[in-house]
């Protein structure tokens, strides 16, 4: 964060805002508190599914099922995360992320409390094959990698926007514009949105404008958490479980 800054003011541009960020590490501390009572859980569902129901034995040592799991994880992660934007109950924990107005390596840490027990089942599949400590060591490397991806002090990597993701690309899927939306959502690899048509290229000349598309207005971490507005329709006094369906798929729409 710190060197990001200095590149930023170097090139004489609007350096991380505090409060922003203050914010945005806050919502790190809440969902790594949330691990606490779900990572156990998480990883006991898919000890459990590979002890039991595995098809094949991997060895561990094999470099094929490091590059498997690789392929995996991220394979997995690309559904998991078009899912939280594209299925409304997901995003609505989702949308946490996407509820800052800047864009810097502090929003990398914006996430909800209910990511990991909203996303963890997209990766069970993987325990028909792939080996725990694989599938947990590639699913760290994968988050670390996405880290960096929040800043705006890369411009262009050349070459490698083909097959990885990027800032570049990364910034594209961050903006509220009208062709940012749902697009670019490649963990490590952006080789997923190219072969199932959500990729789109960060547009010359067009200022990204960052955050949702109808925004927050507070730094509140736990508001922001917990302003699940789409979710909260279902507690209005409402007779029908139709209505209460409709107007959830309808507010969420708008996001």
């Amino acid at each position: 964060m710190a060197l990001e800054n200095l590149l930023l003011y170097l090139e004489g541009r609007p350096t991380v805002r505090l409060n922003d960020s203050i914010t945005s590490l806050s919502h790190g501390l809440i969902q790594h508190c949330g691990k606490l009572i779900f990572r156990g859980a998480e990883s006991a569902a898919y000890i459990f599914i590979y002890q039991k129901f595995r098809l094949v034995d991997l060895a561990w040592d094999n470099a094929v099922t490091w590059y498997l799991a690789a392929l995996g994880v991220d394979f997995c992660y690309y559904w998991v995360h078009r899912a939280s934007h594209e299925v409304h109950v997901l995003w609505a924990q989702h949308q946490v992320h996407h509820s800052s107005e800047d864009y810097n390596v502090a929003v990398g840490l914006r996430q909800s409390i209910l990511q990991g027990w909203c996303g963890f089942i997209f990766y069970l599949p993987l325990a028909f094959f792939i080996p725990p400590a694989h599938f947990l060591t590639h699913q760290q490397f994968s988050l670390l990698f996405q880290f960096w991806l929040h800043t705006e002090a890369v411009r262009h990597l050349g070459p490698l926007e083909w097959i990885f993701n990027t800032p570049r690309h990364h910034r594209v899927h961050h903006g509220a514009n009208l062709y940012c939306l749902d697009k670019n959502y490649g963990g490590v690899l952006i080789i997923w949105d190219r072969l199932f048509g959500t990729f789109a290229p960060e547009k010359e000349g067009e200022e990204i404008v960052y955050g949702l598309v109808f925004n927050q207005p507070s730094f509140n971490p736990v508001w922001l958490q917990v302003n699940f507005k789409y979710i909260k329709l279902i507690f209005y006094p409402m007779h029908h479980l139709g209505q209460q369906l409709f107007l959830l798929n309808l507010l969420a729409s708008y996001n």
